[in-house]
């Protein structure tokens, strides 16, 4: 993967950024003291580093979710939290990050992200109670939230558009599902083996190595200083739209969480009070970004961005897409462990397809995706993946392996992986370059409150059919559970596909060089 990295990247003298004398200019990064492919390459690798490293956290809770939830006495009420919670984080805070990384400058916000991130994964692994767990994915999403944004304004000042960028796009896509399945795998080894906390210690360790070669690596930043960069915090960034998102975001996946674990509590206050907070928050933000743009303030997303078909149909597709792979990974591995009563390593084993297919498909994307039209390589992927929840919907728990769920496994990753390089492409040049991290936070967004939504979504779902069994605990009524989420992701799966195929029909072929 590294290899390829470094037989498609340009120099970083073929990106000539011009800047006009009156313009901002706090925001963009002075180049490297001397242009080098290597230099590219390593930045590369530290983004791809952190980011793999965050996704193999998730994939470890996934994976010892039922072994974490006994040895740390988590509560019943909490039982998903661990791994919804840093989903829901990281999607209510990547605006407001985006837009600080636009104002003082991506370096210094990517370099706190990941050493923060570094940090809370060890400690992690030194947590004593549920409790303890859960606040501490929280506060690591957050800081992956400043990573994931400030890493497309990072990519897109170093590399120019086409083939290059389009590579390092698909890498960085790759971490997710890569990192994912990887702490899936290491996950069931661990705990069937010295315990499942070996698992954060060694991801913190790595986050920290790279992030201190992001101290030599990074591209450093001109920006303001003293009294002029407290005036750009205060009057370039749209603190009240950042506020009123991240409220609306944050309520509606922590209501649908608590669901999750009992949804008779829809009819509490505490619930009707949340609903109607987030119901609020949605029209007050569309409102104050109209009152922004009227007085030619700054707004985190005016409106009339929506009107452009191509960016609201990746938004959609690429919220939908990661809700279903990510909910893919947890109801397989559920379904593999407490319904065929396997071991953790085995469910692991059993997941390693999808993790082989992310990766060819993730370096075929970036090395193609300018040469075939969006439309087709957003409606194919998402079609083929709708194969997957689809055939574990109708899986007999007593079928071999190798018959749905293998297959089901071989399908999973093809569309987030294709959306992910195309979806960063769109949206990256649907923003000026000025605000390139906003752009990545927006991106991001999307995935990450899809997969928050989705998964919370999902998992009331298979909480309430369950719930309908006389005994709640037997593998008939879990796999009732799953075989609801099933249907329900197939049925995301394809709405899917109709938005990508009636919203990109026009954006024909993306990632292509400017002259």
């Amino acid at each position: 993967m590294s290899t390829t990295a470094t037989t498609t990247l340009a120099p970083v003298s073929s990106l000539q950024l011009e800047v006009s004398s009156n313009s901002s200019t706090h925001n963009v990064p002075q180049p490297p003291a001397r242009d080098s492919r290597l230099r590219q390459v390593v930045v590369l690798s530290q983004l791809f580093a952190v980011t793999l490293t965050a996704s193999v956290i998730n994939g470890l809770v996934i994976v010892g979710l039922p072994t974490i939830t006994k040895d740390l006495q988590l509560p019943s009420s909490l039982s998903f939290w661990p791994a919804s919670v840093s989903n829901l984080a990281t999607a209510s805070t990547l605006l407001l990050a985006g837009s600080v990384a636009d104002t003082v400058g991506p370096r210094w916000v990517e370099l706190v992200g990941s050493f923060a991130s570094g940090a809370l994964m060890l400690a992690q692994g030194l947590s004593r109670t549920g409790q303890e767990l859960v606040v501490l994915r929280a506060l690591q999403g957050v800081g992956l939230a400043m990573h994931l944004a400030s890493s497309i304004s990072i990519l897109t000042y170093l590399l120019p558009p086409g083939r290059s960028r389009n590579v390092a796009f698909s890498c960085i896509g790759l971490s997710q599902p890569l990192g994912f399945s990887l702490g899936l795998v290491i996950g069931g080894i661990l705990a069937d083996t010295i315990g499942w906390r070996a698992g954060w210690y060694l991801s913190g360790g790595i986050t920290l190595f790279f992030s201190v070669v992001g101290l030599w690596a990074l591209p450093r930043n001109r920006v303001a200083r003293g009294a002029g960069l407290m005036h750009n915090v205060r009057t370039k960034i749209d603190w009240v739209g950042a506020g009123l998102a991240s409220a609306f975001m944050a309520l509606l996946c922590y209501l649908l969480a608590i669901l999750s674990a009992n949804p008779s509590r829809i009819k509490s206050i505490e619930s009707i009070v949340i609903l109607c907070l987030a119901a609020a928050a949605l029209p007050s933000f569309i409102g104050w970004a109209h009152h922004q743009v009227k007085r030619n303030q700054p707004a985190l997303i005016p409106n009339s961005l929506w009107r452009n078909t191509a960016f609201s149909s990746i938004c959609a597709t690429i919220a939908i897409s990661n809700a279903v792979i990510n909910s893919m990974e947890l109801f397989a591995s559920l379904f593999f462990q407490e319904v065929q009563n396997l071991s953790a390593l085995d469910a692991s084993i059993r997941i390693l397809p999808s993790l082989i297919i992310g990766v060819l498909l993730n370096l075929v994307i970036g090395v193609f995706v300018h040469k075939i039209p969006a439309f087709w390589i957003v409606t194919v992927t998402s079609l083929l993946c709708a194969g997957s929840p689809l055939l574990m919907a109708v899986v007999q728990p007593s079928w071999p392996y190798w018959g749905n769920a293998f297959v089901a496994q071989i399908l999973q990753p093809f569309s987030f992986d294709a959306l992910y390089t195309v979806g960063l492409i769109i949206i990256t040049n649907s923003f000026p370059d000025d605000t390139q991290a906003l752009a990545g936070a927006v991106f991001n967004t999307a995935s990450q409150f899809g997969s928050a939504l989705g998964l919370a979504i999902l998992q009331v779902i298979s909480t309430v059919v369950t719930d309908e069994w006389e005994d709640e605990e037997s593998a008939e009524a879990l796999m009732a559970g799953y075989r609801a989420s099933f249907w329900t992701m197939f049925g995301f799966m394809v709405l899917c596909t109709l938005v990508g195929f009636f919203g990109l029909r026009k954006a024909g072929k993306v990632g292509l060089k400017r002259d």
